[in-house]
């Protein structure tokens, strides 16, 4: 009955990680759509790349007891797609927009989307490299289960906890800025739904390499939640000159009056005339002149 309970958690497990994975797909649609990846950081996708590895080869046969973490599979194999698939997109963006976005320092243009483009590879092909020399570790130097177990989860751990820690850059750009536009509210909630579904599967099957890292992924869960429901009215509107174009009556009273006196007047232009008094002293008296006056 307890192992039905267990697999049961597990299930609503992988549903609720499925949605977290899936959940940057807002985030990444407005990135092909404005094709620039602007403030989001490819950090949180990197790491949550490296726990998928991790727990992936940590539920196989090879380092769990046949399939006893067969959940734990099927929902991080499907991650590593995921996670995939968005630092793809996110790199390609980068690298679209670094031939155009420049920042200087000292006297030499540097190009930021290019360099940013950089450290993304930078990241991700040590992160795999890493990963795959583990599982050969594991593999070759460890002759039973409880010593790979011990091995590749206590790396996952640390991995699981970096992932869910991750999201502290944002929550700290959240507090700063007042605004939760680049923390968006489902990664938040499935964080802390996923995370307190693998908690309660770890502890049942007395598994701590899957509790321990969930223990401090779900209160930070919570945290993004709680600073999402302080901040979400600050948020600022991808459109705020909407209505600028919409109606003229809903400008300010301010707005409206300018416009009014420059549709009575034409366009004025300056003339100079310059006049001479002596040869150290020059005087210069600006006239304003409508262009209609100036014809005539």
């Amino acid at each position: 009955m307890e192992e039905k309970f267990r697999l049961a958690v597990g299930v609503m497990g992988n549903a609720a990680s499925m949605l977290l994975y899936a959940a940057p797909m807002l985030t990444f649609s407005r990135v092909i759509r404005k094709k620039s990846t602007e403030e989001f950081s490819c950090v949180p996708y990197i790491i949550a790349l490296s726990n998928c590895f991790l727990y992936t080869w940590y539920g196989l046969p090879v380092v769990s007891y046949k399939w006893e973490n067969f959940p734990v599979v099927t929902i991080n194999g499907l991650g590593i797609l995921f996670e995939l698939s968005f630092i793809m997109i996110y790199f390609y963006y980068a690298s679209a927009n670094g031939k155009a976005s420049y920042f200087f320092t000292s006297s030499h243009p540097i190009c930021s989307n290019n360099i940013l483009y950089k450290k993304v590879a930078m990241l991700t092909i040590p992160v795999i490299l890493l990963c795959c020399l583990i599982a050969i570790l594991s593999a070759l130097v460890f002759h039973d289960h409880p010593h790979r177990k011990a091995f590749v989860g206590s790396i996952g751990l640390v991995a699981s906890v970096a992932m869910y820690g991750s999201p502290l850059v944002a929550m700290k750009q959240v507090i700063l800025t007042k605004s939760v536009e680049f923390m968006p509210f489902y990664l938040s909630l499935f964080s802390f739904l996923a995370s307190s579904l693998w908690m309660a599967y770890g502890l049942l099957g007395h598994d701590l390499f899957l509790a321990s890292p969930n223990l401090v992924g779900s209160p930070l869960g919570i945290l993004q939640l709680l600073l999402y429901c302080k901040y979400r009215k600050s948020a600022i509107p991808e459109e705020p000159q909407k209505w600028d174009l919409e109606s003229h009556f809903e400008k300010p009273l301010q707005n409206r009056r300018v416009n009014e006196e420059n549709e009575e007047k034409p366009v004025q232009y300056l003339k100079v005339k310059e006049e001479t008094d002596d040869e150290t002293t020059q005087h210069l008296h600006v006239a304003v002149t409508d262009a209609n006056n100036d014809k005539m």
